[in-house]
């Protein structure tokens, strides 16, 4: 029986994301994973835990974002 691999802790690293782009004309369902991330303005910044799920977030949204390693 295989073992499963662990999950990383939940400190494994931050990263910074920042809206770039605006949401008008965007689809709603961006708009609503922008707020999702804590974003709603452009050049505004959240730092946010490395996870799977939020990586997912930024995927959807990757043409309106910016993400970079945080401090």
């Amino acid at each position: 029986m295989a073992k499963a691999k662990k999950a990383a802790p939940a400190a494994a690293g931050k990263i910074k994301v920042t809206q770039t782009g605006s949401v008008i004309g965007r689809r709603h369902d961006q708009e609503a994973t922008l707020i999702g991330l804590g974003l709603n303005k452009r050049h505004r910044s959240r730092v946010l835990q490395d996870t799977p799920a939020i990586r997912g977030m930024i995927t959807k949204v990757q043409h309106l974002v910016v993400v970079e390693k945080a401090d």
